[in-house]
């Protein structure tokens, strides 16, 4: 309260913001209270070096007023105070009316100096004014001491009260900012999982229906084609029936794979789930891997059998199910190692993984009430493509997850690339 009546610039504050009208008024009214006391003080001298003292003093405090230093730097805000009090104590010894301006030095001196050394500046200008007082041969009475006392108690307890109010509406500030920056977050995390579900079920829906339909009447126009007694003229048209319905197909597929998550568009399943064992990789945090040490379990990935090309909501379910029993390894199982298989067999591709970690009773689980891909989450995605979820587990002897999906022989087309 004082060339700025906002708390003084230190670490904590590193951009000054600009004054609201409060500390305004606040500042405006310290400047018109200490012109007035020392117009007052230099009207009412006994002698021309008491209105000189008065005047220098004046230009002291207008000229620290308009230094930006002074509200920048505690030294030197000290400084000018220290010029500014050896003034008004000049001042002081000329004549008593000077007394008066003690009221405006307590809250420049509560403003610019830590609390160490301001509580005393404000003692000793207390004192001082007393003595004067005394000094230039007044009558004792209470009021002589009273007076400057009670200022200067009325005066530390507004400045560090408005501190204290600066610094909570600071906190409460600073927390309003960090809610509508975390409901922003929330918001775009909530619109991405969102567009991530739809993509995915759209996926599904085009696969489950248009290209499974699709490839079965594939399938009949070939039975049908080669149930034709030769040189039909039927042959022709059920050729292209066929040629088109492979057509379709191909682009069905080519919107299923549009489609993909992100994880799977830069590569296969297997790239996927290697990416995932990184450290710093998948749902879980960072650390964890199979490339170093870390605050998680060290994770290994492997492939078992030839590589096929799967299905795009087989990747998608595969690559959710991993994640998903990772996260729940680092969250619930203390584990030290962990390791990812995916098998391509004959009839299907399976995926396990296995830690060394606590252990539960898989009777014992319930659905989890945050959502997401707990348990029973996986097992309902496994099981809605005709596959089956299994869980070994017993306290103190790790846990084993494995999911099997059934393969058609239409699927079993060995894969150009994508083994680890």
């Amino acid at each position: 309260m004082a060339p700025d009546s906002s708390p003084h610039p230190s670490s904590r504050h590193p951009a000054r913001r600009p004054l609201t009208p409060a500390p305004l008024v606040l500042r405006l009214c310290l400047h018109l209270l200490m012109a007035g006391l020392l117009v007052l003080a230099a009207v009412r001298a006994h002698s021309a070096a008491g209105t000189v003292a008065a005047a220098v003093t004046g230009a002291v405090y207008a000229t620290g007023s308009h230094l930006p230093a002074v509200r920048t730097s505690r030294r030197a805000a000290g400084v000018w105070l220290g010029i500014l009090g050896a003034s008004w104590l000049v001042m002081l010894w000329l004549t008593p009316e000077a007394l008066w301006v003690a009221f405006p030095l307590y809250f420049l001196q509560l403003h610019l100096l830590p609390v160490r050394w301001s509580l005393p500046a404000v003692a000793l200008t207390a004192g001082a004014a007393i003595l004067s007082y005394v000094g230039h041969g007044a009558a004792l009475n209470p009021g002589v001491f009273i007076g400057p006392l009670l200022g200067a108690a009325v005066a530390v307890a507004t400045v560090l009260g408005y501190q204290a109010l600066y610094r909570e509406s600071e906190r409460r500030r600073r927390l309003i900012e960090e809610l509508i920056a975390t409901r922003a977050e929330l918001a775009a995390a909530e619109r991405h999982a969102g567009t991530l579900a739809e993509r995915e079920r759209l996926a599904r829906e085009i696969h489950d229906t248009l290209a499974q339909g699709l490839s079965s009447i594939q399938l009949l126009l070939r039975a049908a084609e080669r149930a034709l007694p030769p040189g039909s003229p039927a042959a022709g048209h059920i050729e292209r029936a066929r040629r088109a319905a492979q057509d379709n197909l191909a682009e069905a597929r080519r919107f299923v794979r549009a489609l993909t998550p992100s994880d799977l568009e830069h590569g296969s399943l297997a790239a996927a789930l290697e990416r995932l064992c990184e450290p710093g990789a998948g749902p879980y945090g960072p650390g964890t891997g199979t490339h170093g040490p870390g605050t998680g379990p060290r994770v290994r990935f492997s492939v078992s059998g030839t590589p096929v090309e799967l299905p795009t909501p087989y990747e998608v379910a595969l690559l959710r199910i991993a994640q998903s029993a990772l996260a729940n390894t680092v969250r619930h199982a203390s584990a030290s190692r962990a390791e990812i298989t995916l098998s391509f067999m004959d009839a299907s591709v399976t995926l396990d993984v296995v830690d060394d970690g606590e252990g539960f009773e898989p009777g014992s689980v319930r659905p989890s009430s945050e959502g997401g891909f707990g348990l029973p989450a996986m097992r309902s995605r496994a099981e809605s493509l005709g596959g089956t979820f299994t869980v070994e587990s017993a306290p103190g002897q790790g846990t084993a997850v494995a999911v099997s999906l059934p393969l058609s022989p239409e699927d079993r087309s060995p894969t150009t690339g994508g083994s680890a």
